[in-house]
């Protein structure tokens, strides 16, 4: 990455209590959270948002969706980071490589009815607006109402806002600072959404 950052290794205090709570396998670390290890209460926020957002058990929508709906964002921000990072998470959620597989496919061509449902293609037609054009509000205004009819309820709606809020900005926190896979063990999240600081790999 294109700024200095602290290992686990040379870690200690507040810092190292977080890389505790987050590490894989071998004291690994993902690089996007390194990158915030000379902040670390940016790091914590982060980490908040995160798994609020997105590994929550009162979500509603499935967070095989959810994580979609990221790499659909990532996609569009040619954030390749964050793509690889979450179709890993997303194949290994599904448990069906070939479902996977065309799900990726269907998010490169941008035509979705023959893989999703009418709600879930009108959350990805928002999610594209959203990240795309934010400041065309009567689109975005007509892409949530596409949600809502298609049977999605608010707060359904709110969980697909935030999820692809939280993505831009994840987007543009790898994006800005040139951070890479390098070292990374791809695929990995929380496993247990019952508990919000439980950052076991499951």
């Amino acid at each position: 990455m294109w700024i200095s950052h602290i290992p686990y290794t040379e870690a200690g205090g507040r810092l190292r209590s977080l890389y505790d709570r987050i590490k894989g396998p071998d004291d690994n670390v993902d690089n996007i959270m390194l990158a915030h290890s000379l902040r670390p209460h940016s790091m914590e926020g982060h980490m908040a948002l995160y798994k609020y957002v997105l590994h929550h058990a009162s979500n509603a929508i499935p967070k095989w969706f959810l994580e979609t709906l990221g790499v659909y964002v990532s996609s569009l921000n040619a954030c390749a980071y964050c793509v690889d990072h979450h179709f890993a998470g997303l194949t290994r959620l599904l448990k069906n490589d070939d479902r996977a597989t065309a799900i990726r496919r269907a998010l490169q061509a941008g035509v979705f009815a023959d893989v999703f449902t009418a709600a879930e293609g009108a959350a990805l037609r928002y999610a594209e607006a959203l990240t795309l054009k934010p400041q065309a509000q009567d689109e975005l205004r007509t892409r949530l109402e596409a949600m809502r009819a298609a049977g999605f309820d608010d707060g359904r709606i709110l969980e697909v806002n935030q999820v692809v809020a939280y993505f831009n900005y994840a987007n543009r926190t790898v994006l800005g600072l040139g951070v890479t896979t390098d070292g990374d063990i791809l695929g990995l999240s929380p496993g247990n959404s019952e508990n919000p600081d439980d950052w076991s790999h499951g």
